[in-house]
């Protein structure tokens, strides 16, 4: 379900060939899509809220963002960078998401960090895990990622995960830059995933 909502050109308008090419261009789609929202949105500043959303107290959500049916924010949560919530995706309690597409269904418990990332339908992410997405601690900051063998350069500074549908990240986990979780895979509390280790 993930691959078919990234290559439907009604969600996304916008060309592109990878998932980093998603986030890095994530303000410019958000604003693209904003253009044909229906009357059930209202738009204040460059933030779309479905009448049906959620949103708790004391967040912030800044520009652009977009929030669809049923979505939920708790109180105290960051968003920022572009943000795609889309129906039934959950933001829990003082959490942080920057420059990310949350899918259908998409559960993000509270306390929690997602970077430049894309996560599928129905996955989720239980309290305290961290989806880094920069390597700090490296001279050569930029975001490598391992597919079929093959490492290939993001060309980004920031790139976070591409979580598949259905998976579980449990408590206190972090996810390396770059990483790349298929369908139904579980990471267990406080796992690290590296997948580009030096």
């Amino acid at each position: 379900m993930l691959k078919k909502f990234l290559s439907d050109k009604s969600v996304f308008p916008l060309d592109y060939n990878t998932p980093w090419e998603i986030t890095s261009r994530l303000c410019e789609i958000i604003n693209q899509l904003m253009q044909n929202l229906d009357d059930n949105y209202t738009i204040d500043n460059g933030v779309a809220v479905h009448k049906t959303a959620t949103i708790g107290h004391n967040v912030t959500i800044k520009a652009p963002a977009i929030l669809s049916a049923n979505s939920f924010v708790g109180s105290n949560s960051y968003l920022r960078g572009g943000i795609f919530l889309a129906p039934e995706a959950k933001v829990g309690i003082s959490c942080e998401i920057k420059t990310s597409v949350l899918l259908e269904g998409c559960a993000v418990a509270h306390f929690n960090f997602v970077g430049d990332s894309i996560i599928g339908h129905n996955v989720n992410i239980e309290a305290g895990a961290i989806l880094a997405n920069h390597y700090n601690e490296r001279d050569d900051d930029t975001v490598f990622v391992h597919w079929e063998g093959e490492r290939i350069s993001t060309g980004l500074h920031k790139f976070g995960s591409l979580v598949g549908d259905n998976c579980r990240i449990g408590a206190n986990a972090v996810l390396s830059p770059g990483t790349l979780l298929p369908p139904q895979t579980i990471v267990n509390r406080l796992q690290l995933i590296e997948q580009d280790p030096l």
